[in-house]
């Protein structure tokens, strides 16, 4: 395995998330790996989580505080990363938390393959507690890794990810879009700024589920607005601009189309919103044949989107069924 000499740079970005932090920053603190530099940011959270960074930085040399007003996710991941002094740094939410080989499994993919970035494609969730059988580690082409990300093939989010410091400075690569869809945002260019991506199966980050603070939990249209116009400016500035990178981004887009309508639903709000349904059911019609056929994308997924495409409303009441059942079931603190 890959030897202690280089510090890893830890970037936590902290909002109400007082119930699960104390699980975070254990996990941290019981890293395999101990070369590190630990970044919570508190962005102005109403709860106890300042303060309980603050033991845990008087706990421990390696952790450090930055307090600031609530200014979100993005200002508060770029604070961050302006205090980095690591060669490799890491982004991870502040509800969820990391299997104790976190940092050294995602460091030596790195290394061992002097890559740039390296990731995971599979996380632990609170509902998904089964650790692959046997774990399989590819080196990617960033066009590969970044329309995989698009896709997604690889969790989209930053978290799951670990990358060269020298890299995200040399691009001046910060969270720079709108809420919902930063992540994308960040791992899409990221790869596409790598020399190569190296890609391991072993799941070590765990991804909570069950915060109901969570935009996953909470059915709020502006999620899914963010969410369309970031895919359509991440296709915009991309690098890599090859036939199946823009066939990525357009499946993406459908997708995203299909959740806007998606969220009106789920908040009974479609009165309010018909001509933004309307248009993106416009856009599903036109755009469904082309983005089928295109689309590097398994079978069931293309049976799903024949669901959106045809029975929007019964898919999407469908999911939100089976959604709130696995919410009420997931218990896992």
């Amino acid at each position: 395995m890959v030897s202690n000499k280089f510090k890893v740079s830890i970037i936590v970005a902290i909002y109400k998330s007082e119930k699960f932090l104390r699980k975070l920053l254990d996990s941290i603190m019981e890293q395999t790996y101990d070369n590190l530099e630990v970044i919570l940011v508190d962005d102005g959270s109403p709860d106890l989580s300042g303060q309980i960074c603050d033991e845990y930085v008087a706990r421990d040399s390696r952790f450090n505080v930055i307090h600031q007003d609530n200014a979100g996710t993005c200002s508060a991941r770029n604070a961050g990363i302006e205090k980095v002094t690591g060669e490799y740094l890491l982004i991870i939410d502040g509800d969820d938390w990391l299997e104790k080989d976190y940092v050294e499994y995602l460091l030596n993919l790195a290394v061992t393959t002097n890559s740039d970035m390296a990731m995971t494609d599979k996380v632990f969730t609170t509902l998904d507690r089964i650790q692959v059988e046997k774990d399989s580690i590819e080196v990617w082409s960033s066009e590969k890794a970044s329309a995989s990300i698009i896709y997604p093939i690889i969790p989209i989010g930053p978290w799951n990810k670990i990358y060269r410091t020298k890299m995200i400075n040399d691009n001046n690569l910060r969270f720079s879009v709108k809420w919902s869809g930063e992540g994308l945002y960040f791992s899409c260019m990221a790869a596409q700024f790598s020399n190569q991506v190296c890609v391991g199966s072993r799941k070590i980050y765990n991804y909570r589920l069950n915060n109901p603070n969570s935009g996953l939990t909470k059915y709020n249209l502006e999620i899914a607005t963010n969410a369309l116009e970031n895919i359509y400016y991440i296709r915009d500035v991309s690098t890599i601009r090859t036939s199946y990178m823009m066939n990525a981004f357009n499946w993406h887009i459908w997708k995203n189309n299909y959740y806007v309508m998606y969220l009106i639903i789920a908040t009974d709000s479609l009165r309010e919103n018909r001509k933004l349904y309307d248009e993106c059911k416009q856009y599903l019609k036109e755009n469904f044949w082309s983005t089928v056929h295109r689309s590097s994308v398994s079978i069931k997924e293309k049976v799903i989107m024949v669901a959106k495409r045809y029975f929007p409303i019964l898919y999407a009441k469908r999911k939100l069924f089976k959604k709130q059942k696995k919410f009420k079931k997931d218990s896992m603190e």
